[in-house]
């Protein structure tokens, strides 16, 4: 393997396939013709400098270049820099030139458009999932996709929240090894546990180990959790996998997914949205309720005027929990008026929860 200073050729390489254009096989092959180690080395640093350094807005000068370069112990003629740049462009690499007296020179174009870092990172950062340290490094990984000029403008705007993250790493340990079960269709054994009054962690299933097929992992409401077949059910169910230990793959083939099995059904079934009866309702909402109705039952949604206050909305829900707690945080602005079966649930449902 071709390698300089500390830092062996596979490192660049990977920094070449992530501009999108450039094989690694094709960029090694193209330095093979014509050109020595040292400068294969040349080409390499000149951009790893360029991928660092510039972008669309910030460029390299060819006096830049040559003192990056002389600061590694590589000695260039500044007639040589054109050449490079162009078998750089020669093979995919995005390079924009701008000749004068000083020519200057800019990877125009990186795997992410700094708009793409930022929603990736907000991402992270926002994950309940993700741990503060994972969160640190994995925002860090992402800056080094862009220049540091782009990646310090990032970080300039970047807000970590104090939401509650995570304290257990083991989790994405967790996630790999479902995930690799899942791609070779393997079964899986792991224990699995609850919390107490006093959060102290209690197993399930007496300590014993469930046997698993999974088929899925499911992001919901900032959970993983993985679908698929449990032997002790004897049906396809669901674990969170934040509350999974000591997850084994096993060498006996999973069951395998009926045919007819519908995720996105299941899904709305098992993960609290849509859980209950399907019922047509109607809803006696106050004008600034448009933006909510709107957004829980989409732009078709059947609305009309009652007064000059308030507009009454119908659609078809799941009536669960979690559809009367949707109506409960709008604090009467949105109120149930029909049918009188639902009413009557939610009322009972306010009943019970205050215990009376």
């Amino acid at each position: 393997m071709l390698a300089f200073g500390s830092y062996p050729c596979c490192v660049y390489t990977q920094k070449i396939v992530a501009l999108t254009v450039v094989e690694p096989q094709k960029f090694l092959q193209c330095l093979e013709d014509d050109l020595v180690s040292h400068s294969k080395s040349r080409i390499l640093h000149i951009l790893n400098y360029l991928w660092q350094n510039t972008d669309a807005e910030h460029y390299a000068t060819t006096a830049d270049i040559l003192t990056y370069l002389d600061e590694r112990g590589i000695s260039c003629d500044r007639k040589t820099i054109p050449g490079d740049i162009q078998k750089l462009c020669d093979i995919g690499v995005d390079i924009e030139e701008e000749r004068s007296r000083e020519n200057r020179y800019s990877l125009s174009s990186h795997l992410f458009t700094l708009p793409e870092l930022k929603l990736l990172i907000d991402a992270v950062e926002s994950s309940k999932f993700i741990t503060t340290k994972k969160s640190t490094e994995l925002i860090e990984k992402l800056s080094q996709m862009s220049s540091t000029h782009q990646a310090t403008e990032l970080k300039s705007n970047l807000y970590i929240s104090e939401r509650v993250k995570p304290m257990n790493e083991q989790i994405y340990y967790l996630v790999d090894n479902i995930n690799t079960a899942i791609n070779h269709r393997k079964q899986i054994s792991f224990r699995y546990f609850h919390y107490d009054q006093h959060r102290k962690e209690v197993p399930n299933n007496d300590g014993k180990r469930y046997r698993f097929s999974p088929y899925f992992l499911v992001w919901n409401e900032d959970h993983y959790y993985t679908v698929g077949y449990s032997e002790k059910h004897q049906k396809i169910g669901t674990f969170r996998v934040d509350r999974m230990k000591e997850v084994n793959i096993l060498t006996a083939d999973a069951v395998e997914k009926p045919t007819d099995f519908n995720l996105p059904e299941f899904t709305r079934q098992v993960f609290d949205m849509y859980d209950g009866s399907s019922e047509t309702v109607t809803l006696l909402c106050k004008n600034d309720m448009m933006n909510y109705i709107v957004d829980r039952f989409g732009d078709a949604v059947e609305t009309s005027p009652i007064d000059y206050e308030h507009f009454a909305a119908g659609g078809g829900v799941s009536v669960s929990q979690t559809f009367f707690a949707w109506v409960f945080q709008f604090d009467g602005d949105i109120q149930i008026k029909s049918p009188e079966l639902v009413v009557d649930r939610y009322k009972a449902m306010l009943t019970n929860a205050l215990g009376k």
